[in-house]
């Protein structure tokens, strides 16, 4: 794509507009700025806004509409979407700040901030957010696109349901502060509709009294992936809402930052949080941990700042590609089918597969209705492959073969956070939900 060249006085004028940086291509920050943590997505941006304040994305969206080009927004790009070619990128790093209110059990929180600050800024008063599994995610585009805490997700629900309120700079350049009384279309589309309404600024949403979970993982040898997925299974089956869990197939490299009991090999990791008695906790893992030997059992008494232990996702910049889908149960018979596709003698060549257990109060509708349509869904099945697209191709016919496979147990529907370019944005929705999105 041809990217557009501004004339200079037209530069000159977004810099004195703009309280932050203005960068065109060829300035030394550029490439910095426009780097996605998914390095397979490459944005040439005609220009990039790096903002620092509300009133530079107001000024960034006009200037978007003045001269007939998108304005796409990045924060910290870990999904692998389409590259924002010719457009005005809008970056948010420098707009990181978060407040907390614990009387109000509220956070603040500007668009450019990870989750790791704000579970900084919450666990001092006792407090936690809905958060990811990885400090690193950027908070506003996980929490527009529903947002699935596989820490306390089951127990509390949807990041995108306890959002109180958003500042919003929509396409006419306007900054709105879209309530449920203020603007109810914008506050249902926003929470669940992501990126496409404007550009949020901050987002106001709940916090909840947790301090500490019962959580780590329990890693066992690939050699036993049946016997301990079909007892993760089992173990799923009519869990309380505490019990949050997901279940991963890891092909880790042999490197020295893989811990030596995992170095080099297919390992099961089933991810632990349990928002209650420790006690009840373990009993509710007794049989997974008897379902075979225990290569390694980390599952403890978690203070809540220490959440990035139990997932243990990278936090370096890395190429890779997904597919996943979601399930509404989890049979016997589809536990065969993913271990004769993902297992030890499947020859999978992805890096990971994961089914996150959804239901609890994720399956229940909020005080406040929203976009989000992933709730009649019992579990959620996504893979990866790390490397180059030359490199990806394989496993990703694998993985695409898999949910093929998995057909009669999905639901028909895609969690957008969790899409790619190689998907269609009304996957993510039912019919009346995304009727009601174009409309509005």
């Amino acid at each position: 794509m041809n990217v557009p060249l501004f004339r200079s006085e037209e530069a000159a004028t977004l810099v004195a507009e703009v309280t932050g940086s203005v960068l065109l291509p060829g300035d030394a920050a550029y490439e910095a700025e426009t780097a996605a943590f998914n390095m397979t997505v490459a944005h040439r941006p005609a220009v990039v806004i790096a903002a620092a304040t509300a009133a530079d994305v107001r000024v960034a969206v006009r200037f978007a509409a003045a001269h007939g080009l998108p304005a796409a927004v990045l924060s910290t790009g870990h999904q692998p979407l389409t590259p924002a070619d010719g457009a005005v990128l809008i970056t948010m790093r420098e707009m990181n700040t978060v407040t907390v209110d614990p009387a109000a059990r509220v956070a603040r929180v500007e668009a450019g901030a990870r989750w790791g600050d704000v579970v900084a800024a919450a666990v001092p008063h006792g407090l936690a957010p809905l958060n990811g599994s990885t400090p690193v995610v950027g908070v506003a585009g996980y929490v527009l696109g529903g947002g699935h805490s596989p820490m306390l997700g089951r127990t509390y629900g949807w990041a995108a349901d306890h959002v109180h309120a958003l500042d919003l700079v929509t396409p006419d350049g306007r900054l709105r502060r879209v309530t449920a009384e203020t603007e109810p279309d914008l506050f249902w589309a926003v929470r669940g509709g992501k990126s496409n309404f404007g550009a949020v600024t901050a987002l106001e949403f709940a916090l909840f009294p947790v301090a500490s979970t019962y959580a780590g993982g329990l890693f066992f040898d690939g050699e036993h992936t049946a016997a301990v997925v079909h007892a993760w299974r089992r173990t799923t089956i009519d869990a309380p809402d505490e019990l949050n869990t997901s279940l991963a197939l890891l092909r880790l490299p042999a490197l020295p930052s893989v811990p030596e009991p995992l170095r080099g090999r297919l390992v099961v990791h089933v991810r632990v949080s349990h928002a209650g008695d420790a006690a009840e906790g373990a009993r509710l893992l007794a049989p997974l941990r008897a379902a075979a030997p225990v290569i390694m059992d980390t599952v403890e008494v978690l203070p809540y700042a220490r959440y990035a232990e139990v997932h243990q996702d990278p936090t370096e910049p890395m190429a890779y590609d997904e597919r996943s889908t979601l399930l509404t149960e989890l049979t016997a018979e589809a536990v065969e089918v993913i271990v004769r596709h993902a297992g030890p003698a499947s020859g999978f060549a992805g890096m990971f597969l994961e089914l996150r257990h959804l239901g609890g109060a994720l399956a229940r509708e909020p005080e406040q209705p929203n976009a989000v349509c992933a709730r009649d869904a019992l579990y959620t099945l996504v893979g990866a492959a790390v490397g180059a697209p030359e490199q990806t191709r394989a496993p990703i016919a694998q993985l695409d073969a898999l949910i093929t496979d998995l057909d009669k147990w999905q639901t028909g529907h895609k969690f957008l956070n969790f899409m790619t370019a190689a998907d269609e944005t009304e996957e993510a929705y039912t019919p009346e939900t995304y009727a009601r999105l174009r409309a509005i």
